[in-house]
């Protein structure tokens, strides 16, 4: 290993919580205003922010992002003299969703004035081996490659502890990303739901998330009902599940109808392509598969929406 570390900023969540889990919080000088795990992250410089907030309705925040991306402009803001005075040596961020985190190309245009040698690395983990592999990159650059495959082997060991046994009929699961409009979980979500011994009805594995009407999903008829709003934490989304239980044919889904509702703390288990989407799997496979599956969870990750069929 490097004898210092390179000085990091780190513009996703997903890259900072995998700086620290490689041991490296002390060398992040920078995060983005989502960079909210672990706790010792907290008190580092900001570089960013959103032109949204979460206290807005789902309608309203999918309207504004909708409206910058076709207008062409960032839904995020980057402090580019902050940036410029740390001088990082390595800065992370990423090009696969304009709504997860700036650009590469935003963040290319802000260290402008940073010295030549600086390395701006996007990350575009699209499955969830894709996500054990950037662990390995990261490593790779920031002097830890020693660290990074120990931290990939546990997650692989804890990965294949769950397809090893994921076994049998395979419940049908759909896995709700946004609820007002209704998004459809992509890229990793399809790949994890059958790792976990389900089948995603309406994912499509390494593509982005897509928008369905509610009749997609009533035709779907999921045996299973996983809702995961992007950037919600457990009670936030539980406050969102009136904007799909009052639809019609609510009643009629198997999913309801067998009490199998469930609500996630998305924020830190599903959406972020970091070291705790193996958290988000064993999440998956205790919903998915409580028949071979008893993980212990972590608090306010996983609970059954308070919902009931009508009689």
């Amino acid at each position: 290993m490097a004898s210092h570390p390179p000085r990091i900023v780190s513009l996703l969540p997903s890259t900072t919580e995998i700086v620290c889990a490689l041991g490296l919080a002390d060398a992040l000088v920078g995060v983005s205003h989502d960079c909210d795990f672990p706790p010792e992250v907290r008190g580092k410089p900001v570089l960013s922010g959103a032109i949204v907030t979460a206290a807005e309705s789902s309608r309203a925040i999918d309207r504004q992002i909708r409206g910058a991306v076709h207008r062409g402009t960032s839904v995020y803001h980057l402090d580019a003299s902050s940036l410029a005075r740390l001088k990082p040596d390595l800065i992370l961020t990423q090009e696969l969703c304009a709504v997860c985190a700036p650009s590469y190309t935003l963040v290319r245009q802000a260290a402008r004035l940073l010295d030549a040698e600086t390395r701006i690395v996007s990350l575009e983990p699209r499955g969830l081996l894709d996500v054990l592999d950037n662990i390995l990159l990261v490593g790779e650059l920031a002097g830890a490659k020693r660290e990074a495959a120990a931290v990939v082997a546990r997650l692989r060991a804890r990965i294949g502890a769950i397809e090893g046994r994921a076994g049998g009929p395979r419940p049908r699961v759909a896995c709700l990303e946004w609820l007002d409009p209704i998004y459809i979980g992509g890229h990793w979500i399809p790949e994890m739901v059958a790792l976990a011994g389900g089948l995603d009805v309406l994912g499509r594995s390494r593509e982005p998330s897509l928008t369905v009407e509610w009749e997609a999903i009533l035709d779907a008829q999921p045996d299973i009902l996983m809702l995961m709003p992007c950037g919600f934490d457990i009670r936030r989304t539980r406050a969102e599940v009136g904007l799909v239980s009052g639809r019609p044919g609510w009643h009629d889904l198997p999913a309801v109808r067998r009490d199998r509702v469930y609500v996630t703390d998305a924020s830190s288990y599903f959406n972020r392509p970091g070291p705790r989407l193996v958290d988000g799997l064993e999440i998956l496979a205790t919903a998915v598969r409580p028949d071979l599956f008893t993980h212990t969870l972590p608090d306010e990750a996983l609970e059954r929406a308070a919902v009931r069929a009508a009689g």
